[in-house]
């Protein structure tokens, strides 16, 4: 698996990623976006700005990138970075297909992305990912699986992942929703001629939801690397949003909240790649602090009274407005 070559790295941040949801495209759902991107969202500065959160990442240890084709150019941003430093040899590309980005370079339009698990949108969407990325791309998802996503039960798709698989790409699935677990767990049980026929998974989990931790736990045992996204719950978990118990453990860290919130998900047992969403260099210097963070039984335990009901959390998350 791709996810080898994560496990020689020799920084103390090989485990956390980069994703670039929130500089592939001009609107998001991340709090306070207005102020970390400001006015200027053309084309050319968000590439710009991706290919500067890229050189930082790299050359602080970070070796796994994620985009998808819904996040606007992330693929092109990415692709664009990796042709201009051939010697780069050592990162791990992952993307995700089944939703379309239609919301043509727009914060205010009126639907920003379309969801389709079909086999002719992975087909069409397959294309456009090997034209930008080619052989860079080490793994491709299925992107944000329900319990009822007919991509868990469509035969003809499951052939043509696993013939994707035994040409040497790696085949996973992202999930989102109050039934995670659920999607995970009938995730498991996807195989064809009898072999399981996904390798990862990505999922929301963070100090306010945590609802898919034994499900992923499960994924884990079964041989799947487990990526969480997500891990400041969409800029809930930063300042100055913060919930002023992670607040006071920041405080005692002296480290940032948004470096102990993803410290929290290090150090689950399941968790082989956590992702920085982050939209500044800043932001990034101080997601990569949460290797050095060392909570203690009592810190965790605070922690743990910020979970929330996952109906309620993944209702407040829908209600984010794209900005």
């Amino acid at each position: 698996m791709p996810f080898a070559r994560l496990a020689s790295a020799t920084t103390p941040t090989c485990h956390i990623g980069l994703g670039l949801a929130a500089v592939g495209r001009p609107g998001y759902i991340n709090l306070d976006r207005d102020r970390d991107l400001g006015e200027n969202r053309s084309t050319d500065a968000l590439r710009t700005r991706t290919h500067e959160l890229l050189d930082a990442a790299y050359a602080q240890g970070v070796r796994y990138f994620d985009v998808a084709r819904s996040y606007g150019r992330s693929e092109e941003f990415l692709a664009a970075w990796l042709s201009a430093r051939p010697d780069i040899d050592d990162v791990v590309v992952g993307s995700k297909w089944g939703y379309t980005y239609t919301a043509a370079w727009s914060t205010d339009a009126e639907q920003h992305e379309v969801k389709d698990h079909s086999l002719a949108a992975y087909e069409r969407q397959r294309a456009e990912t090997d034209e930008l990325l080619g052989d860079r791309l080490d793994l491709y998802q299925i992107h944000s699986v329900t319990p009822d996503s007919p991509a868990l039960t469509d035969k003809e798709l499951h052939v043509r992942l696993a013939e994707a698989a035994a040409q040497g790409l790696t085949v996973g699935f992202s999930t989102s929703g109050p039934a995670q677990a659920d999607a995970i767990r009938a995730a498991l049980r996807v195989t064809v001629d009898g072999e399981p026929l996904f390798r990862t998974v990505q999922s929301t989990y963070n100090a306010l939801e945590t609802s898919a931790g034994p499900a992923l736990a499960e994924a884990h045992d079964a041989g799947l690397t487990v990526i969480v996204k997500e891990a400041m719950a969409n800029g809930r978990l930063a300042e100055p949003h913060a919930p002023d118990v992670l607040k006071a453990v920041a405080a005692e860290t002296e480290l940032g909240c948004d470096a102990v919130a993803l410290a929290l998900v290090l150090c689950q047992p399941w968790a082989g790649v956590v992702l920085s969403g982050a939209a500044t260099v800043t932001q990034l210097v101080s997601n990569l602090h949460a290797p050095a963070v060392d909570l203690s039984d009592d810190q965790l335990s605070r922690l743990a009274t910020l979970v929330e009901d996952p109906i309620a959390y993944w209702e407040r998350r829908g209600q984010l407005p794209w900005h």
